[in-house]
Protein backbone atom coordinates (compact mmCIF):
# COMPACT_ATOMS: atom_id res chain seq x y z
CA UNK A 1 0.00 0.00 0.00
CA UNK A 2 1.43 3.36 -0.80
CA UNK A 3 2.62 6.08 1.62
CA UNK A 4 -0.17 8.52 0.29
CA UNK A 5 -2.88 5.96 0.33
CA UNK A 6 -1.81 5.07 3.95
CA UNK A 7 -2.16 8.82 4.60
CA UNK A 8 -5.76 9.19 3.51
CA UNK A 9 -7.26 6.01 5.17
CA UNK A 10 -5.68 7.82 8.58
CA UNK A 11 -7.19 10.92 8.14
CA UNK A 12 -10.23 9.71 7.26
CA UNK A 13 -10.34 7.79 11.05
CA UNK A 14 -9.48 10.70 12.97
CA UNK A 15 -12.12 12.55 10.74
CA UNK A 16 -15.26 13.68 12.80
CA UNK A 17 -18.00 12.00 11.89
CA UNK A 18 -20.39 15.17 11.30
CA UNK A 19 -17.64 15.89 8.54
CA UNK A 20 -17.64 12.13 7.62
CA UNK A 21 -21.28 12.69 7.02
CA UNK A 22 -20.62 15.42 5.17
CA UNK A 23 -18.12 13.74 2.75
CA UNK A 24 -20.52 10.54 2.13
CA UNK A 25 -23.15 13.45 1.16
CA UNK A 26 -20.81 15.09 -1.85
CA UNK A 27 -19.81 11.43 -2.82
CA UNK A 28 -23.50 10.80 -3.27
CA UNK A 29 -24.43 14.15 -5.41
CA UNK A 30 -21.07 13.87 -7.38
CA UNK A 31 -22.64 10.29 -8.24
CA UNK A 32 -25.64 11.62 -9.46
CA UNK A 33 -24.20 14.65 -11.32
CA UNK A 34 -22.08 11.73 -13.30
CA UNK A 35 -25.24 9.85 -14.22
CA UNK A 36 -27.24 12.64 -15.09
CA UNK A 37 -24.19 13.84 -17.22
CA UNK A 38 -24.04 10.23 -18.45
CA UNK A 39 -27.49 9.59 -19.26
CA UNK A 40 -27.75 13.33 -20.93
CA UNK A 41 -25.11 12.17 -23.62
CA UNK A 42 -26.76 9.03 -24.31
CA UNK A 43 -29.72 11.34 -25.07
CA UNK A 44 -27.91 13.84 -27.35
CA UNK A 45 -25.57 11.70 -28.56
CA UNK A 46 -28.28 8.92 -29.62
CA UNK A 47 -30.53 12.07 -30.87
CA UNK A 48 -27.54 12.90 -33.34
CA UNK A 49 -27.77 9.11 -34.88
CA UNK A 50 -31.11 8.83 -35.14
CA UNK A 51 -31.61 12.28 -36.70
CA UNK A 52 -29.42 11.02 -39.38
CA UNK A 53 -32.01 8.80 -39.93
CA UNK A 54 -33.48 11.27 -41.47
CA UNK A 55 -30.78 11.04 -44.41
CA UNK A 56 -31.35 7.61 -44.83
CA UNK A 57 -34.81 7.73 -45.58
CA UNK A 58 -34.31 10.09 -47.82
CA UNK A 59 -31.53 8.71 -49.73
CA UNK A 60 -33.30 5.77 -49.74
CA UNK A 61 -36.68 7.47 -51.30
CA UNK A 62 -34.75 9.27 -53.69
CA UNK A 63 -33.07 6.12 -54.89
CA UNK A 64 -36.32 3.96 -55.33
CA UNK A 65 -38.28 6.61 -56.74
CA UNK A 66 -38.16 7.44 -60.12
CA UNK A 67 -35.74 10.20 -61.45
CA UNK A 68 -38.67 12.66 -62.18
CA UNK A 69 -39.30 12.67 -58.86
CA UNK A 70 -35.97 12.68 -56.51
CA UNK A 71 -36.37 15.88 -56.29
CA UNK A 72 -39.80 16.01 -54.85
CA UNK A 73 -38.96 13.30 -52.26
CA UNK A 74 -35.77 15.11 -50.97
CA UNK A 75 -37.20 18.04 -50.51
CA UNK A 76 -40.31 16.25 -49.02
CA UNK A 77 -38.01 14.38 -46.07
CA UNK A 78 -36.09 17.87 -45.40
CA UNK A 79 -39.44 19.61 -44.99
CA UNK A 80 -41.29 17.15 -42.69
CA UNK A 81 -38.60 16.97 -40.52
CA UNK A 82 -38.88 20.63 -40.49
CA UNK A 83 -42.75 19.80 -39.83
CA UNK A 84 -42.23 17.27 -37.42
CA UNK A 85 -39.82 19.58 -34.56
CA UNK A 86 -42.30 22.16 -34.72
CA UNK A 87 -45.49 20.20 -33.92
CA UNK A 88 -43.70 18.24 -31.25
CA UNK A 89 -42.78 21.16 -29.60
CA UNK A 90 -45.81 22.50 -29.94
CA UNK A 91 -48.10 20.66 -28.66
CA UNK A 92 -46.55 17.00 -29.02
CA UNK A 93 -44.27 16.10 -26.62
CA UNK A 94 -46.60 17.81 -24.13
CA UNK A 95 -49.35 14.74 -24.96
CA UNK A 96 -47.25 11.90 -24.92
CA UNK A 97 -45.47 13.08 -21.74
CA UNK A 98 -46.44 12.65 -18.88
CA UNK A 99 -48.76 10.54 -20.24
CA UNK A 100 -52.53 9.66 -20.85
CA UNK A 101 -54.80 11.75 -18.18
CA UNK A 102 -58.44 10.62 -19.17
CA UNK A 103 -61.00 8.25 -20.59
CA UNK A 104 -59.03 5.67 -18.49
CA UNK A 105 -55.50 6.35 -19.59
CA UNK A 106 -56.42 6.26 -23.59
CA UNK A 107 -56.31 10.15 -24.18
CA UNK A 108 -54.41 12.85 -22.70
CA UNK A 109 -55.15 17.26 -21.90
CA UNK A 110 -51.49 18.18 -23.67
CA UNK A 111 -50.53 21.87 -22.49
CA UNK A 112 -48.84 24.03 -25.50
CA UNK A 113 -45.45 24.60 -25.93
CA UNK A 114 -43.10 22.26 -24.27
CA UNK A 115 -40.66 24.04 -21.91
CA UNK A 116 -37.91 22.38 -20.14
CA UNK A 117 -37.63 21.96 -16.23
CA UNK A 118 -34.18 20.95 -15.65
CA UNK A 119 -33.68 19.02 -12.02
CA UNK A 120 -31.05 16.75 -10.66
CA UNK A 121 -33.72 14.41 -10.20
CA UNK A 122 -34.72 13.51 -13.16
CA UNK A 123 -31.31 12.34 -13.99
CA UNK A 124 -31.03 13.64 -17.67
CA UNK A 125 -30.99 17.63 -18.90
CA UNK A 126 -34.96 18.37 -20.46
CA UNK A 127 -34.21 19.20 -23.49
CA UNK A 128 -31.31 15.84 -24.03
CA UNK A 129 -35.29 13.94 -23.30
CA UNK A 130 -36.95 16.19 -25.91
CA UNK A 131 -34.89 16.10 -28.36
CA UNK A 132 -33.96 12.52 -28.49
CA UNK A 133 -37.89 12.14 -28.64
CA UNK A 134 -38.72 14.54 -31.77
CA UNK A 135 -36.67 12.28 -33.81
CA UNK A 136 -38.08 9.57 -33.30
CA UNK A 137 -41.60 11.27 -34.39
CA UNK A 138 -39.77 12.18 -37.43
CA UNK A 139 -39.09 8.69 -38.32
CA UNK A 140 -42.86 7.87 -38.05
CA UNK A 141 -43.29 10.51 -41.00
CA UNK A 142 -40.50 9.07 -42.91
CA UNK A 143 -41.94 5.97 -43.40
CA UNK A 144 -45.49 7.84 -44.79
CA UNK A 145 -43.55 9.71 -47.52
CA UNK A 146 -41.83 6.56 -48.82
CA UNK A 147 -45.48 4.96 -49.13
CA UNK A 148 -47.06 7.80 -50.66
CA UNK A 149 -44.12 8.71 -52.71
CA UNK A 150 -44.58 10.30 -56.73
CA UNK A 151 -48.31 10.45 -56.80
CA UNK A 152 -49.04 13.10 -53.49
CA UNK A 153 -49.05 16.88 -53.82
CA UNK A 154 -46.61 18.79 -51.28
CA UNK A 155 -48.42 20.95 -48.77
CA UNK A 156 -51.42 18.24 -47.89
CA UNK A 157 -48.38 15.51 -47.53
CA UNK A 158 -47.12 18.24 -45.07
CA UNK A 159 -50.64 19.24 -43.46
CA UNK A 160 -50.85 15.27 -42.88
CA UNK A 161 -47.45 15.12 -41.17
CA UNK A 162 -48.42 17.55 -38.96
CA UNK A 163 -51.37 16.22 -37.62
CA UNK A 164 -49.22 12.79 -37.38
CA UNK A 165 -47.05 14.39 -35.51
CA UNK A 166 -48.56 16.69 -33.21
CA UNK A 167 -51.46 14.09 -31.80
CA UNK A 168 -52.23 11.02 -33.71
CA UNK A 169 -48.17 9.80 -33.01
CA UNK A 170 -47.97 11.33 -29.49
CA UNK A 171 -51.40 9.81 -28.24
CA UNK A 172 -50.46 6.16 -29.32
CA UNK A 173 -46.98 7.12 -27.57
CA UNK A 174 -48.61 8.07 -24.39
CA UNK A 175 -50.15 4.35 -23.93
CA UNK A 176 -47.21 2.76 -22.71
CA UNK A 177 -43.91 5.75 -22.59
CA UNK A 178 -46.10 7.93 -20.69
CA UNK A 179 -47.77 5.44 -18.61
CA UNK A 180 -51.22 5.08 -20.45
CA UNK A 181 -53.28 2.57 -20.51
CA UNK A 182 -51.47 0.03 -22.64
CA UNK A 183 -48.99 0.25 -19.80
CA UNK A 184 -50.75 0.55 -16.91
CA UNK A 185 -53.67 -2.03 -17.60
CA UNK A 186 -52.08 -4.81 -20.10
CA UNK A 187 -48.60 -4.76 -19.25
CA UNK A 188 -47.70 -3.78 -22.66
CA UNK A 189 -44.10 -3.83 -23.47
CA UNK A 190 -42.21 -1.66 -27.03
CA UNK A 191 -38.74 -1.40 -25.76
CA UNK A 192 -37.68 1.28 -28.60
CA UNK A 193 -41.39 1.35 -30.77
CA UNK A 194 -41.78 -1.60 -33.22
CA UNK A 195 -45.26 -0.99 -32.51
CA UNK A 196 -45.50 3.20 -31.24
CA UNK A 197 -43.44 3.81 -34.14
CA UNK A 198 -42.97 1.84 -37.38
CA UNK A 199 -46.43 -0.14 -36.63
CA UNK A 200 -47.85 3.88 -36.18
CA UNK A 201 -46.33 5.16 -39.59
CA UNK A 202 -47.08 2.01 -41.12
CA UNK A 203 -50.77 2.02 -40.77
CA UNK A 204 -50.58 5.95 -41.64
CA UNK A 205 -49.15 4.69 -44.41
CA UNK A 206 -51.37 2.20 -45.84
CA UNK A 207 -54.43 4.35 -45.35
CA UNK A 208 -52.68 6.91 -47.42
CA UNK A 209 -52.13 4.48 -49.91
CA UNK A 210 -55.41 3.17 -50.03
CA UNK A 211 -57.15 6.70 -49.88
CA UNK A 212 -54.64 8.36 -52.77
CA UNK A 213 -54.58 5.14 -54.67
CA UNK A 214 -52.01 3.78 -56.98
CA UNK A 215 -49.69 5.72 -59.20
CA UNK A 216 -50.61 5.82 -62.80
CA UNK A 217 -49.72 3.24 -64.66
CA UNK A 218 -49.05 0.85 -62.01
CA UNK A 219 -52.10 -1.51 -61.79
CA UNK A 220 -53.63 -1.93 -65.40
CA UNK A 221 -55.57 -4.50 -66.63
CA UNK A 222 -55.35 -7.34 -63.77
CA UNK A 223 -51.34 -7.03 -64.68
CA UNK A 224 -48.51 -5.08 -62.33
CA UNK A 225 -46.37 -3.22 -64.15
CA UNK A 226 -42.77 -2.95 -62.42
CA UNK A 227 -41.31 0.56 -61.63
CA UNK A 228 -37.77 0.37 -61.04
CA UNK A 229 -35.96 2.92 -59.15
CA UNK A 230 -33.31 5.65 -60.19
CA UNK A 231 -30.84 5.67 -58.05
CA UNK A 232 -29.71 1.72 -56.56
CA UNK A 233 -26.47 2.60 -55.16
CA UNK A 234 -28.58 5.66 -53.69
CA UNK A 235 -30.57 3.25 -51.94
CA UNK A 236 -27.86 1.03 -50.66
CA UNK A 237 -26.30 4.03 -48.97
CA UNK A 238 -29.55 5.53 -47.88
CA UNK A 239 -30.05 1.56 -45.94
CA UNK A 240 -26.59 1.50 -44.15
CA UNK A 241 -27.38 5.12 -42.93
CA UNK A 242 -30.72 3.46 -41.30
CA UNK A 243 -28.55 0.78 -40.09
CA UNK A 244 -26.16 2.54 -38.46
CA UNK A 245 -29.30 5.16 -37.11
CA UNK A 246 -30.41 2.27 -35.44
CA UNK A 247 -27.92 1.79 -32.86
CA UNK A 248 -29.12 5.13 -31.35
CA UNK A 249 -32.43 4.46 -32.24
CA UNK A 250 -32.44 1.17 -30.11
CA UNK A 251 -29.19 0.98 -27.83
CA UNK A 252 -30.50 5.28 -26.55
CA UNK A 253 -33.63 3.69 -25.66
CA UNK A 254 -31.51 1.82 -22.73
CA UNK A 255 -32.42 5.60 -21.19
CA UNK A 256 -29.42 5.50 -18.92
CA UNK A 257 -25.66 5.07 -19.16
CA UNK A 258 -24.62 5.80 -15.88
CA UNK A 259 -24.17 2.83 -14.40
CA UNK A 260 -22.34 -0.67 -14.77
CA UNK A 261 -25.28 -2.21 -15.99
CA UNK A 262 -26.72 -0.19 -18.04
CA UNK A 263 -24.18 0.75 -20.31
CA UNK A 264 -23.51 -3.17 -20.80
CA UNK A 265 -27.45 -3.25 -21.04
CA UNK A 266 -26.54 -0.49 -24.46
CA UNK A 267 -23.87 -2.67 -25.68
CA UNK A 268 -25.84 -5.53 -25.75
CA UNK A 269 -28.68 -3.83 -27.35
CA UNK A 270 -25.90 -2.42 -29.85
CA UNK A 271 -24.84 -6.30 -30.51
CA UNK A 272 -28.69 -7.61 -31.13
CA UNK A 273 -29.78 -4.90 -33.37
CA UNK A 274 -26.74 -5.37 -35.55
CA UNK A 275 -27.05 -9.14 -35.47
CA UNK A 276 -30.89 -8.68 -36.69
CA UNK A 277 -30.28 -6.76 -39.68
CA UNK A 278 -28.06 -9.42 -40.74
CA UNK A 279 -30.60 -12.19 -40.48
CA UNK A 280 -32.53 -10.20 -42.56
CA UNK A 281 -30.44 -9.53 -45.21
CA UNK A 282 -29.59 -12.80 -45.50
CA UNK A 283 -33.01 -14.48 -44.91
CA UNK A 284 -34.53 -11.72 -47.64
CA UNK A 285 -32.13 -12.87 -50.10
CA UNK A 286 -32.09 -16.44 -49.80
CA UNK A 287 -35.89 -16.18 -50.39
CA UNK A 288 -36.17 -13.93 -53.38
CA UNK A 289 -33.05 -16.42 -54.90
CA UNK A 290 -35.92 -19.31 -54.09
CA UNK A 291 -38.95 -17.77 -55.12
CA UNK A 292 -37.56 -15.92 -58.39
CA UNK A 293 -35.08 -18.17 -59.90
CA UNK A 294 -32.14 -17.56 -58.39
CA UNK A 295 -31.76 -14.07 -59.13
CA UNK A 296 -31.42 -12.08 -55.72
CA UNK A 297 -33.52 -9.01 -55.74
CA UNK A 298 -31.38 -5.93 -54.21
CA UNK A 299 -34.55 -3.71 -53.11
CA UNK A 300 -35.55 -6.87 -50.92
CA UNK A 301 -32.13 -7.29 -49.74
CA UNK A 302 -31.97 -3.48 -48.52
CA UNK A 303 -35.84 -3.90 -46.56
CA UNK A 304 -34.74 -6.99 -45.05
CA UNK A 305 -32.67 -5.07 -43.34
CA UNK A 306 -34.77 -2.52 -42.35
CA UNK A 307 -37.27 -5.47 -41.72
CA UNK A 308 -35.00 -7.02 -39.47
CA UNK A 309 -34.18 -3.94 -37.42
CA UNK A 310 -38.03 -3.38 -36.84
CA UNK A 311 -38.87 -6.73 -35.75
CA UNK A 312 -35.74 -6.57 -32.86
CA UNK A 313 -36.71 -3.17 -31.82
CA UNK A 314 -39.79 -3.74 -29.49
CA UNK A 315 -37.25 -5.65 -27.43
CA UNK A 316 -33.32 -5.70 -28.49
CA UNK A 317 -32.23 -6.18 -25.27
CA UNK A 318 -33.44 -10.16 -23.83
CA UNK A 319 -32.79 -12.11 -26.66
CA UNK A 320 -29.55 -13.62 -27.28
CA UNK A 321 -27.69 -12.90 -29.93
CA UNK A 322 -28.62 -16.13 -32.20
CA UNK A 323 -32.55 -15.15 -31.30
CA UNK A 324 -31.92 -11.80 -32.53
CA UNK A 325 -30.82 -13.05 -36.02
CA UNK A 326 -33.67 -15.48 -35.86
CA UNK A 327 -36.33 -12.13 -35.32
CA UNK A 328 -34.47 -10.33 -37.62
CA UNK A 329 -34.77 -13.06 -40.51
CA UNK A 330 -38.32 -14.07 -39.87
CA UNK A 331 -38.73 -9.96 -40.13
CA UNK A 332 -36.83 -10.37 -43.76
CA UNK A 333 -39.22 -13.34 -44.96
CA UNK A 334 -42.16 -11.10 -43.88
CA UNK A 335 -40.94 -9.04 -46.05
CA UNK A 336 -40.71 -10.33 -48.87
CA UNK A 337 -43.80 -12.25 -48.17
CA UNK A 338 -45.76 -9.00 -47.98
CA UNK A 339 -44.98 -7.24 -51.20
CA UNK A 340 -46.59 -9.63 -53.89
CA UNK A 341 -49.58 -9.85 -51.31
CA UNK A 342 -49.96 -5.89 -51.54
CA UNK A 343 -49.18 -6.18 -55.62
CA UNK A 344 -52.07 -8.69 -55.80
CA UNK A 345 -54.65 -6.04 -53.62
CA UNK A 346 -53.92 -3.15 -55.90
CA UNK A 347 -51.72 -1.07 -52.46
CA UNK A 348 -49.14 1.00 -54.23
CA UNK A 349 -46.45 1.01 -51.74
CA UNK A 350 -43.51 2.42 -53.89
CA UNK A 351 -40.58 1.76 -51.50
CA UNK A 352 -41.88 -1.25 -49.48
CA UNK A 353 -42.62 0.56 -46.26
CA UNK A 354 -45.94 -1.17 -45.32
CA UNK A 355 -44.00 -4.41 -45.54
CA UNK A 356 -40.84 -2.93 -43.37
CA UNK A 357 -42.36 -1.48 -41.00
CA UNK A 358 -45.58 -2.47 -40.39
CA UNK A 359 -45.62 -6.07 -40.71
CA UNK A 360 -42.19 -6.55 -39.15
CA UNK A 361 -43.50 -4.31 -36.17
CA UNK A 362 -46.22 -5.87 -35.42
CA UNK A 363 -44.20 -9.29 -35.31
CA UNK A 364 -41.38 -7.63 -33.07
CA UNK A 365 -44.01 -6.52 -31.22
CA UNK A 366 -45.91 -10.21 -30.81
CA UNK A 367 -42.84 -11.97 -30.07
CA UNK A 368 -41.07 -9.82 -26.71
CA UNK A 369 -42.72 -12.24 -24.79
CA UNK A 370 -40.76 -15.24 -25.73
CA UNK A 371 -37.51 -12.94 -24.24
CA UNK A 372 -39.44 -12.75 -21.33
CA UNK A 373 -40.78 -15.78 -20.07
CA UNK A 374 -44.32 -14.27 -20.51
CA UNK A 375 -47.34 -16.27 -21.51
CA UNK A 376 -50.62 -15.19 -22.57
CA UNK A 377 -52.70 -13.96 -19.60
CA UNK A 378 -51.76 -10.25 -18.58
CA UNK A 379 -49.72 -10.14 -15.68
CA UNK A 380 -49.95 -6.97 -14.41
CA UNK A 381 -48.06 -7.55 -10.61
CA UNK A 382 -44.84 -8.97 -11.72
CA UNK A 383 -45.25 -6.59 -15.32
CA UNK A 384 -44.59 -9.59 -17.25
CA UNK A 385 -45.43 -8.86 -21.19
CA UNK A 386 -47.60 -11.32 -22.21
CA UNK A 387 -48.82 -12.26 -26.23
CA UNK A 388 -52.45 -10.92 -25.37
CA UNK A 389 -51.23 -7.56 -23.71
CA UNK A 390 -48.86 -7.33 -26.81
CA UNK A 391 -52.00 -8.16 -29.12
CA UNK A 392 -54.32 -5.70 -27.44
CA UNK A 393 -51.47 -2.99 -28.03
CA UNK A 394 -51.23 -4.41 -31.49
CA UNK A 395 -54.76 -3.86 -32.35
CA UNK A 396 -55.50 -0.49 -30.61
CA UNK A 397 -52.41 1.01 -32.55
CA UNK A 398 -53.83 0.04 -35.38
CA UNK A 399 -57.33 0.99 -34.90
CA UNK A 400 -56.62 4.35 -33.47
CA UNK A 401 -53.73 5.00 -36.35
CA UNK A 402 -56.04 3.92 -39.34
CA UNK A 403 -59.09 6.23 -37.72
CA UNK A 404 -57.44 9.20 -37.02
CA UNK A 405 -55.36 8.93 -40.35
CA UNK A 406 -58.34 8.11 -42.59
CA UNK A 407 -59.78 11.18 -41.41
CA UNK A 408 -57.14 13.83 -41.96
CA UNK A 409 -56.99 12.02 -45.29
CA UNK A 410 -60.16 11.98 -46.36
CA UNK A 411 -60.54 16.25 -45.41
CA UNK A 412 -57.65 16.72 -47.13
CA UNK A 413 -58.86 14.82 -50.13
CA UNK A 414 -62.33 16.88 -50.32
CA UNK A 415 -60.88 20.14 -49.84
CA UNK A 416 -57.23 21.00 -51.29
CA UNK A 417 -56.77 17.71 -52.69
CA UNK A 418 -54.06 15.22 -52.50
CA UNK A 419 -53.16 14.01 -56.08
CA UNK A 420 -51.66 16.05 -58.53
CA UNK A 421 -52.97 16.01 -61.74
CA UNK A 422 -52.57 13.34 -64.19
CA UNK A 423 -50.29 15.80 -67.09
CA UNK A 424 -48.67 16.51 -63.52
CA UNK A 425 -48.10 13.01 -62.49
CA UNK A 426 -46.73 11.93 -66.20
CA UNK A 427 -44.57 15.04 -66.30
CA UNK A 428 -42.79 14.13 -62.92
CA UNK A 429 -43.48 15.90 -59.37
CA UNK A 430 -39.96 17.21 -60.00
CA UNK A 431 -41.78 19.68 -62.17
CA UNK A 432 -44.81 20.55 -60.64
CA UNK A 433 -44.50 20.62 -56.84
CA UNK A 434 -40.08 21.64 -56.48
CA UNK A 435 -39.48 23.28 -60.14
CA UNK A 436 -36.30 21.42 -61.14
CA UNK A 437 -34.71 18.39 -61.82
CA UNK A 438 -32.99 15.84 -59.95
CA UNK A 439 -30.58 14.48 -62.27
CA UNK A 440 -31.84 17.30 -65.47
CA UNK A 441 -28.81 15.97 -67.95
CA UNK A 442 -30.96 12.60 -67.58
CA UNK A 443 -34.11 14.26 -68.95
Amino acid sequence: MSSLVKGTMRGLAVMPLAALGALGASAQEASEVSAYVDNSYLFLIGGLIVMFMAAGFCMLEAGLVRKKNAAMQSMKNVALFSVAGIMFWLVGYNMAYPGATIAGGWFGVPSWIWAPEESLDTGYAAASDWFFQMVFVATAASIVSGTVAERVKLWPFLIFTAFLTAFIYPIVASWEWGGGALDSQFAFSDFAGSTLVHSTGGWAALVGAIIIGPRMGKFVNGEVHPMPGSNIPLAALGTFILWFGWFGFNGASQLAAGTFDDINAVAQIFANTNMAACGGVLAAMILTGVLYGGKVDATMAFNGAIGGLVSITAEPLMPSMGLSILIGAIGGVLVVLTVPLLDKLKIDDVVGAIPAHLVCGIWGTMIVPLSHGGGFGIDLEGGTPSYLGQFIGVLACGIFVSIASAIVWMILKVTLGVRPSEEEELAGMDKSEVGLEAYPEFG
